[in-house]
C-alpha cells in the first residue's frame, strides 16, 4: 500500500472567534509515522506548525490557539478563536516529508477565510463597479 494523505475540505469560511477544524486523511503502511502541519502566508514558504505523533502525542510546542489530535485514519488542526491573522494555506504532511520520500508530501488546499472577509470584497467590488458607472454617465 502506497502512503498517501489528503484533505477532508479545500475550502473552509468561518467568522471571526469561530474554532476551525482542518482535517486530512491519511493511509499508511508504518506503525509509526508522524504527521506535521504547515501554514503558508501569500508569497512566502511553507512554515512549521506541528508535529504529532502516530499515537497523537505532539512532538513540537503548539502555536498559540492551535493544537493536533489524531482520530483513527485522520489529522486535525484546530484553532480556536480563529482570527483574521488565520487567514492562509495551510498543509499537512506525512513522514518522511522532504527528505526520504518527497512525494509524501502532499499540499493540504484548506485555506481559512473569514465570511465578513468575502462580504467586504463584494462589497468594495460593487461600489467600485457603481462608482465606475456613475463616472461613465458623465
Amino acid at each position: 500500500m502506497a502512503d498517501s494523505i489528503e484533505p477532508l475540505l479545500t475550502y473552509k469560511a468561518v467568522d471571526e472567534g469561530e474554532n476551525v477544524t482542518l482535517s486530512c486523511k491519511y493511509k499508511t503502511s508504518a506503525t509509526n509515522n508522524n504527521l506535521h502541519w504547515y501554514r503558508q502566508q501569500p508569497k512566502s514558504k511553507p512554515v512549521f506548525l506541528l508535529n504529532i505523533m502516530h499515537t497523537g502525542t505532539l512532538l513540537s510546542k503548539k502555536p498559540p490557539r492551535m493544537d493536533a489530535k489524531i482520530r483513527k485514519d485522520e489529522v486535525d488542526l484546530i484553532i480556536s478563536s480563529a482570527a483574521v491573522s488565520d487567514s492562509d494555506l495551510y498543509y499537512c504532511a506525512l513522514e518522511p516529508t522532504v527528505t526520504g520520500n518527497p512525494a509524501a508530501l502532499y499540499k493540504n488546499p484548506d485555506t481559512v477565510l473569514f465570511k465578513y472577509i468575502k462580504v467586504l470584497t463584494n462589497i468594495l467590488r460593487s461600489l467600485n463597479t457603481l462608482f465606475k458607472d456613475s463616472l461613465s454617465c458623465l
